[in-house]
């Protein structure tokens, strides 16, 4: 029985957006109290959700191996939960840090458009800081050495080089990032290809 409390469910918030994943324990225990419903795929396209009472009474009708007993009654350990109480939104944003810098740049030199290891990168003011360059998302970008060593303590322009993107603060996905390792439930499937789809792309996308 613990094995089956122990393993992993999917947590949508109000607006049916992946948000978070949880123990099937932590999954019971919202339902019980009312914070979240169950989501079953009906099987026509459709989802169906179920509140405690709903989803043991189903559970009852329909046995499934994948069960917890409790004294009184067995129910199914549910697979996707709903919140129903507040929407659980990422607000934040993205923290300005080197690692997430190295992300925003996805590991590639912003002058010679090379990607790199990450040891082999440098972070670069645009504008230099003793020009009053400042130390934000808008004025930092990944160099490669030989870029980096080219532009001293210039502006691109002065040094003959070019940025092959405007730096920019990014903007936070409404689809948290999960770590859902290699495997994940098939029941999964709809909702993290519907995160796909909707993520909030750059505006240099072309």
């Amino acid at each position: 029985m613990s094995l089956f409390l122990n393993q992993r469910v999917l947590v949508l918030n109000r607006l049916w957006q992946a948000v978070n994943i949880c123990t099937a324990r932590r999954a019971l225990t919202l339902l019980f109290e009312g914070h979240a419903q169950v989501v079953l795929n009906a099987g026509d396209g459709s989802f169906q959700t179920y509140n405690f009472s709903e989803w043991r009474n189903f559970s009852r009708q329909d046995p499934h191996p994948e069960s917890v007993r409790t004294v009184s009654f067995r129910i199914r350990v549910p697979r996707v939960i709903l919140l129903v109480v507040f929407d659980r939104l990422p607000k934040k944003e993205v923290k300005f840090t080197r690692h997430n810098i190295f992300e925003r740049d996805k590991n590639t030199c912003q002058y010679c458009g090379q990607a790199f290891e990450r040891k082999d990168l440098n972070l670069d003011h645009v504008l230099p800081r003793d020009r009053g360059g400042p130390t934000t998302w808008e004025n930092i970008v990944c160099s490669c050495v030989p870029c980096n060593t080219k532009k001293a303590n210039r502006t691109p322009q002065e040094a003959g080089l070019r940025l092959i993107r405007k730096p920019k603060r990014p903007k936070w996905r409404p689809f948290v990032q999960i770590n859902l390792g290699l495997h994940y439930h098939d029941s999964w499937k709809h909702f993290l290809d519907l995160a796909y789809w909707n993520v909030e792309l750059g505006d240099d996308l072309r």
